[in-house]
């Protein structure tokens, strides 16, 4: 489980990360990477998940979402504090292993900051 000051909550901060921040996609997730110029307190960096039907049926969806929090829990102390990090499910993460989601997630985010920060 993912501590309060690890989540985004809002759906402004939400559409910020998606709408502002580097992009990057791999086989089984969709990595929204955004840095907040605003000085935050508490806490950091954000993550938020959001995992759709398309994955699959409540039990799908919630396994994928609980193996997602677990790898982002790793990724706190990696990540500058002021990180908000969106992860989109894909079908495919549906059958994919809990490895197999850490490496993907790696690869796109990588990718998505150096796309952010390059702008």
């Amino acid at each position: 489980m993912l501590p309060r000051p690890h989540k985004l909550t809002s759906s402004a901060d939400f559409r910020r990360a998606m709408r502002n921040g580097g992009r990057a996609g791999t086989r089984t997730v969709v990595v929204h990477y955004y840095t907040r110029t605003e000085p935050i307190i508490t806490g950091g960096p954000r993550f938020g998940l959001v995992v759709s039907k398309q994955v699959g049926n409540a039990v799908v969806r919630h396994r994928v979402s609980r193996q997602l929090r677990h790898v982002c829990l790793g990724l706190v102390d990696k990540l500058p504090r002021e990180t908000d990090v969106v992860l989109r499910a894909l079908p495919a993460s549906a059958d994919a292993s809990s490895e197999d989601l850490r490496k993907d997630l790696a690869n796109a985010l990588k990718r998505a900051a150096a796309k952010h920060n390059h702008e």
